[in-house]
């Protein structure tokens, strides 16, 4: 029986409007900045990303996050403005399927959720090696005849999924409360890392250049490549603020939370950069990738001063998993009202007006994954196969909406011209340079090597993983268009039509 779903996809309320699914906008532009902050969680990237990114590129991490910030600058323009005008739990899905295709919509939607799903999965695990790891710093070594073991993937992912079902539990509370929980552990974060960093740069005795921030000097095309996506994988969540937006007070609020959460986190990973390499020569930096965080606190610091670090990345690591889970149940409520997938997703909490529903399944699809990535034998290995993967697919979703907006309001190119480089060249020339990177990593990923491996490193591997994160989304796409008959899909009427540059 053909599923029948009534079409909001013309009733859209303006941004200053009541949401017309009942949400409540309960948060402002500091809640909005908060969101969004946790979301790309600044500590647990410097605390994992730049280990990783040393071994690509070397010491130029400042240099890399500088290139890398330029192309996501510019595509968060196209998401404000595209906010400003459509302000949708969905964001990209909702945007790239109105103007460009609602195949493409509905694609950008879904690899969208599932990275997220995989950032949640691996996360858990994180967040359970930080635990195991402050539990030894506190010499506790083993729970009955267990031995604690901070790289045991079975370990840290069994201790990071409870904390992952208690934040979604805080998630489905509602907005306010999860973005006034969010900030106090910001503040904590930050404040170590600024401490330790600040002090890094003094105390350090690895000689200072100029190099570290000359991106010509990176040692390949290669290296550049595959550290601009671990760099825009860093900086990846900024946008989440737009998913909430129907949450957020006003269009503007969430525009001004994303850009300023985008400022900030390209402050701090040139910061910290600059204070890794001050103290750490490039072979410890690279071999301590995911614990690189903790073992710059120790050469910082004796105990217990020198656990200050672990402690923030647990708190990044802990709030990074309910940051994700927020944006993720908007998207999936997005598609559900659009009739793309079940009404089950629709369904909110009816005292705190969240989509409570789709939270928890969410988090248990996310739970279920992190206990089927166990087949990978350490952390660290986990961290390296998902890293390039999402990042690879984030680049594709991020050019596809600054497409979107640079087709929405290419009219502002003849009446406009001073906000059309804003809104129509630079997200353009954005999504060409992700783009571009993206492709050519994915090249060089399948000349890597001439055989399929379950392994981390080999590049097959890393290409199914990006390929089945797309192709998954099909089935359930056709199934939507043709099974549900969802009206996401049917022709948009001429009434229906977006005015010309917005």
């Amino acid at each position: 029986m053909t599923a029948k779903v009534k079409d909001t996809s013309a009733r859209r309320e303006p941004a200053g409007g009541s949401p017309p699914a009942g949400m409540r906008r309960s948060v402002g532009v500091g809640g909005a900045l908060v969101i969004a902050a946790s979301s790309t969680a600044a500590t647990s990237s410097i605390g994992i990303g730049l280990g990783l990114m040393a071994g690509v590129v070397g010491l130029h991490l400042p240099a890399i996050m500088l290139v890398a910030f330029l192309p996501v600058l510019a595509i968060a323009g196209a998401y404000g403005r595209l906010n400003r005008v459509e302000p949708d739990a969905g964001s990209s899905y909702r945007w790239v399927g109105r103007i460009l295709n609602p195949w493409l919509g509905f694609l950008t939607g879904w690899v969208n959720v599932v990275g997220t799903v995989v950032f949640m999965a691996y996360t858990t695990a994180v967040t359970g090696s930080a635990v195991l790891q402050l539990l030894g710093e506190a010499t506790v070594h083993r729970i009955g005849g267990l031995v604690l073991d901070p790289d045991s993937t079975l370990q840290s992912t069994l201790i990071g999924l409870v904390v992952l079902f208690a934040a979604a539990l805080v998630a489905v509370r509602g907005l306010d409360l999860a973005a006034r929980l969010q900030r106090h552990l910001l503040v904590f974060e930050y404040a170590v890392l600024l401490g330790f960093c600040g002090y890094g740069l003094f105390a350090g005795d690895q000689p200072l250049s100029p190099d570290w921030f000359d991106p010509f000097a990176i040692p390949s095309l290669q290296a550049l490549a595959q550290g601009m996506v671990l760099a825009v994988f860093c900086y990846w969540g900024f946008e989440s603020v737009f998913s909430v937006g129907e949450e957020v007070r006003t269009a503007r609020d969430a525009s001004r939370g994303g850009f300023l959460s985008l400022v900030l986190m390209l402050l701090l990973f040139v910061f910290a950069g600059t204070a890794f390499q001050r103290v750490l020569p490039l072979g410890e930096l690279a071999d301590n990738g995911a614990h690189g965080l903790t073992y710059f606190g120790t050469k910082l610091a004796h105990q217990p001063l020198a656990a200050l670090p672990l402690i923030a990345l647990t708190c990044s690591a802990a709030a990074s998993l309910q940051a994700a889970v927020i944006p993720t149940a908007r998207g999936m409520f997005a598609m559900g009202r659009d009739g793309t997938v079940g009404r089950v997703w629709t369904r909110l909490h009816p005292r705190h007006r969240t989509p409570a529903v789709g939270t928890l399944l969410i988090t248990a699809i996310a739970a279920a994954l992190a206990l089927v990535s166990l087949v990978i034998p350490t952390v660290g290995a986990l961290i390296s196969a998902a890293v390039n993967a999402i990042g690879i697919v984030v680049a594709l979703y991020y050019a596809l909406t600054a497409i979107a907006a640079a087709v929405r309001f290419g009219p502002l190119l003849r009446t406009a011209p001073g906000e059309a480089l804003r809104v129509v060249v630079a997200p353009l020339l954005g999504a060409l340079v992700l783009l571009a990177v993206g492709g050519y990593l994915a090249w060089d990923f399948y000349r890597s090597t001439d055989h399929f491996a379950l392994a981390a490193d080999n590049g097959w591997f890393e290409l199914a993983v990006v390929a089945l994160m797309l192709v998954s989304g099909l089935p359930f796409a056709a199934w939507a268009r043709w099974r549900r008959r969802a009206p996401y899909f049917l022709p948009r009427s001429s009434g229906d039509a977006a005015p010309p540059g917005g």
